[in-house]
């Protein structure tokens, strides 16, 4: 699991955002944020300086994307 700032996990979002590589992006009961690639890699993070709101919205922005989006 990595812990990083909103705005880290924002640009290490960036390379994956152009592409189909991101196979599903949800939200765990923790609160961590969870991408599922599609070589079978698994990312967790846990974001620390922001709310589970803000959490939400990026996953809308991610659904509007194109990423598949898994509401917890």
């Amino acid at each position: 699991m990595e812990v990083c700032s909103l705005n880290e996990f924002m640009q290490s979002l960036k390379p994956w955002l152009d592409s189909n590589y991101i196979r599903k992006a949800h939200l765990d009961e923790q609160g961590r944020f969870i991408l599922d690639f599609n070589d079978g890699v698994k990312n967790v993070y846990r974001i620390d300086d922001c709310s589970r709101e803000q959490l939400r919205q990026v996953m809308k922005d991610l659904k509007q994307k194109g990423i598949p989006v898994e509401e917890v």
